[in-house]
């Protein structure tokens, strides 16, 4: 009995993959990230409302896009994660999308599901961890 309980949770374990190994990247740079925004701020009042994003310099890779779906905030490195970090790959924001400008045409990533709206790009937006307490987003991996 004790030999198939063994099995079970020797399975489970092998079958497991970390958060770790999904989101590496070869193209960003695993930059720690501990960040807080405070919504009462001008600079971040338009996180109050739905549909509405934030580019925050200075944190990660090239920055930080933060974002208001409406259900939660999401916030995502502004590297584009398909082209090495340089001027060009940095995403602009367009509405709930966000773009880099290396290519013609710009390779395009939507702020609400981090997936990319052009083929042929093999990783989504990098994704950071938000929690929100009291009008205060904390933003960190």
């Amino acid at each position: 009995m004790k030999a198939i309980f063994l099995l079970i949770g020797l399975s489970f374990l092998i079958s497991c993959e970390s958060d770790d190994n999904l989101r590496r990247n070869p193209n960003l740079l695993n930059i720690n990230v501990n960040y807080e925004v405070n919504l009462s701020l001008p600079q971040f009042n338009n996180l109050n409302f739905s549909g509405n994003s934030v580019y925050v310099p200075g944190q990660g890779n090239l920055g930080l896009i933060i974002v208001n779906s409406g259900s939660s905030f999401l916030a995502w490195d502004a590297a584009d994660p398909n082209l090495t970090p340089s001027d060009c790959s940095r995403l602009i924001i367009d509405g709930l999308n966000a773009e880099s400008t290396c290519d013609d045409p710009p390779n395009s990533y939507s702020l609400i599901t981090g997936q990319p709206l052009v083929e042929n790009l093999r990783y989504p937006l990098f994704a950071y961890r938000v929690t929100e307490s009291s009008g205060v987003l904390r933003i960190f991996n």
